[in-house]
């Protein structure tokens, strides 16, 4: 019975140390639970492991995801791969986040960047438990998001999959908005936050994977 409980013992503490290994070091999430009877968040708990060079990542809460020693000012340009890995129940957003502050705190403060399995992005600044249009006017936008629409956003395959690159161009005077290589949207560098820290966000009810993420500085 001492060997059988002993050997249970080290079996447990292996798992724990390959599960406590495959998390990103040094990386935090914050949680973003819906209050929406009629959109819930699924059970399950939000997973966030290395995959490759980049992370597999499932959130059946929103969350958002960043390293404290991520952070960037002046000019630089922000970009990630996100591959969609298979559609959601319904439309949900993925995507890049910048210019964050206090994000552990109840003044958590960033600006997000994502797209969705039906073709549209969305850019909205997130400030404590809430979040808004950072643009209002935004050329094209249509319902409660407030998304935009663009034929170069890559929508679910027939094997459910989408690849969608996405980059934040800050440069003096202006910010640019890029996927798949092709400007969507510019707007003027006072018009955002975009120093502090950087990271990505998921909403709930997906599954997707972020390769590639990064800032280069001076771009």
């Amino acid at each position: 019975m001492k060997r059988f409980l002993s050997l249970a013992l080290v079996a447990a503490f292996a798992t724990a140390t390959l599960a406590a290994q495959s998390i990103p070091t040094g990386w935090k999430q914050r949680l973003d639970k819906s209050t929406r009877a009629d959109d819930p968040d699924a059970a399950g708990s939000v997973k966030i492991v290395t995959a490759g060079s980049g992370f597999h990542v499932e959130t059946p809460t929103a969350a958002v995801f960043w390293s404290p020693t991520n952070t960037v000012t002046g000019n630089y340009t922000l970009k990630g791969t996100f591959t969609l890995n298979k559609p959601s129940g319904h439309t949900n957003y993925y995507g890049l986040a910048f210019g964050g502050s206090g994000l552990e705190g109840a003044e958590q403060r960033y600006t997000y960047f994502l797209v969705a399995q039906n073709g549209t992005w969305v850019l909205k600044t997130y400030t404590g438990t809430t979040s808004a249009p950072t643009i209002t006017g935004l050329a094209g936008a249509t319902g409660r998001s407030g998304a935009v629409t663009n034929a170069v956003i890559k929508t679910p395959d027939a094997n459910g999959k989408s690849v969608n690159a996405l980059e934040v161009r800050v440069q003096t005077d202006k910010v640019d908005l890029v996927i798949n290589d092709t400007v969507v949207y510019s707007t003027t560098r006072a018009g955002l936050v975009t120093d502090g820290i950087w990271g990505f966000r998921s909403n709930h009810l997906l599954d997707i994977n972020v390769d590639g993420l990064a800032v280069e500085k001076g771009k």
